[in-house]
């Protein structure tokens, strides 16, 4: 059967073996590469920062824009566990808007009348590598004086209005690099920040809010006089999954094509399909991590796509289903969405 997701890995990682035995394997040049090389891809002036997972880019990211615990971030429950859980482990309470039932995004609307007095984030997830409604909740976020995060775990590469995700404008893009993403770094993350001034305390707040420019005397002694003023985790990437990262890098554009194509032939094989509908990708090219449908019958739809050898899946359940972040009510667009939507695959590997 075709699988849903699948890693991706080069057939070639030359430098692997003179990396493990070069005595330098904690976060270094082969980290600055690949920093360096997603600016490049993405088209972003900001700098971008990587971590050594998606959950330390969160953990980051909240802190350095000064979330504290008890503090409102308006979410989508539609959405991986993964971007989600995060938030609330950190202490911040969840607060879950409605969707659009034709995109499978956070519906505006539903957004702004959520926001109160504490709302300290809008944390703008991209389901399934279909940008949402990118405009209208930055401006949301802009006439409140509240930042949003554009959460790309699953959106790498995807456009919206013809430029990259990352490169829009957004206070905050948030990137995952786990295992079935693109790239993968066998586990990891970056945060981009508009505000130079969040960049600069998230580089020290991955590295145990240490400046490491002054950490180390003339002597290689640590320096009694260089100060650690803020929390830190100790999330830099290491230099064996950097130069994985890198190296996957150079591949990312064929690899992106590939899913492009797939989802293109997809369209015209299900175009007449009684029952099946495309997801609105108005203004928007979804990196096409997964296709995704919308149908009438979603189980029997599943099943028939198993049949011929497609692993169908509805992806991700509503958060709204965990006790974990409390009952906040019913919401048609999530309820309507799940009930119709499942994805096949689209991805890189696919080649029937």
């Amino acid at each position: 059967m075709t699988p849903l997701y699948k890693p991706y890995m080069p057939a070639d990682l030359p430098e692997i073996d003179n990396i493990l035995h070069s005595g330098a394997l904690a976060y270094g040049r082969w980290g600055r590469l690949l920093e360096k090389s997603l600016k490049d891809f993405i088209g972003c002036e900001e700098d971008v920062l990587v971590v050594n997972s998606y959950t330390a880019a969160l953990q980051v990211m909240l802190a350095a824009i000064g979330v504290e615990p008890g503090d409102e971030i308006i979410a989508s429950p539609q959405c991986c566990l993964a971007s989600t859980q995060p938030l609330a482990t950190y202490g911040a309470k969840v607060i879950w808007a409605d969707i659009n039932p034709q995109r499978g995004t956070l519906d505006p609307d539903s957004v702004e009348r959520k926001i109160s007095s504490r709302t300290k984030l809008i944390f703008h997830n991209h389901h399934c590598s279909y940008p949402g409604f990118i405009d209208e909740i930055n401006e949301i976020g802009h006439r409140h004086g509240i930042p949003v995060v554009d959460d790309c775990i699953e959106a790498f590469g995807a456009k919206y209005k013809g430029k990259l995700l990352g490169n829009l404008g957004t206070d905050v893009t948030t990137l995952s690099f786990q295992t079935v993403r693109l790239p993968n770094t066998i586990d990891g993350g970056a945060v981009i920040f508009k505000d130079k001034s969040f960049y600069q305390r998230a580089v020290r707040m991955r590295d145990l809010g240490v400046d490491r420019t002054t950490f180390r005397d003339n002597i290689g002694e640590i320096n009694p006089y260089s100060d650690v003023p803020t929390m830190g985790y100790g999330v830099t990437m290491n230099e064996i999954c950097s130069y994985v990262g890198y190296t996957q890098m150079l591949d990312i554009p064929d690899l992106l094509d590939r899913q492009r194509d797939n989802a293109k032939k997809w369209r015209e094989e299900l175009s007449e399909e009684t029952g099946v509908c495309f997801l609105d990708t108005t203004d928007i090219e979804p990196a096409y991590w997964v296709f995704g449908l919308l149908v009438d019958d979603k189980l029997a739809s599943i099943k028939k796509f198993r049949e011929k050898g497609w692993h169908a899946s509805g992806v991700h359940v509503p958060n709204t289903f965990y006790s974990r972040f409390g009952n906040q009510g019913e919401f048609p667009g999530v309820n309507e969405f799940y009930a119709r939507f499942h994805a096949i695959p689209s991805g890189w590997w696919v080649d029937k």
